[in-house]
């Protein structure tokens, strides 16, 4: 196994979820990387190009995320051969697998209230539709590239609840 399981059920997201002054937290979402066709979508594994796209948005991942992260994945082989590439333990979370919604990504991200820095490794059109929904307030069929990353930062200025895209950034970029 890949890393514990642990799913966490306090503290989940809903819509109606305000942050208390001072509280903060970062989100990154990250897309698998390139994986084979298959017919079993759980079983597909990166391709060689999936490889190299991963290991590279790691290393980036290492060098600009400050320790400590919590590394969230989906079950799906793809996903977790991407977490592999930062971290040799992290979560896999059933309830993020392929065909979830955007809330059960932010819900396994324990989205807005975890502290630090929490990596979700998913899927489309999921992972899209998280980022659509907490930078433009509804969710929305936004693209994720493969092994792309949207990180987020919620802060509250003034009272007022802000999410910040801190980056987005391509593994074809680097």
């Amino acid at each position: 196994m890949h890393g514990w399981h642990n799913r966490r059920n306090s503290g989940a997201w809903h819509p109606g979820k305000t942050l208390s002054i001072g509280e903060s937290m970062e989100l990154i979402l990250w897309r698998h990387a390139d994986a084979e066709d298959g017919m079993n979508d759980m079983a597909r594994k990166l391709t060689a190009k999936g490889h190299k796209q991963a290991e590279k948005m790691a290393e980036w991942l290492r060098d600009h995320v400050t320790q400590p992260y919590r590394v969230v994945a989906s079950p799906a082989v793809r996903a977790r051969e991407t977490a592999d590439y930062l971290a040799a333990q992290y979560n896999i979370e059933p309830l993020i697998a392929p065909g979830c919604s955007a809330a059960s990504i932010l819900t396994a991200a324990g989205w807005p209230d975890a502290k630090g820095t929490v990596i979700i490794v998913g899927h489309q059109p999921a992972l899209g539709a998280a980022a659509a929904f907490l930078l433009a307030g509804q969710e929305m069929p936004w693209s994720i590239k493969k092994s792309a990353i949207w990180w987020l930062s919620n802060r509250v200025r003034l009272g007022e609840h802000q999410t910040v895209l801190r980056c987005s950034l391509t593994s074809d970029m680097l």
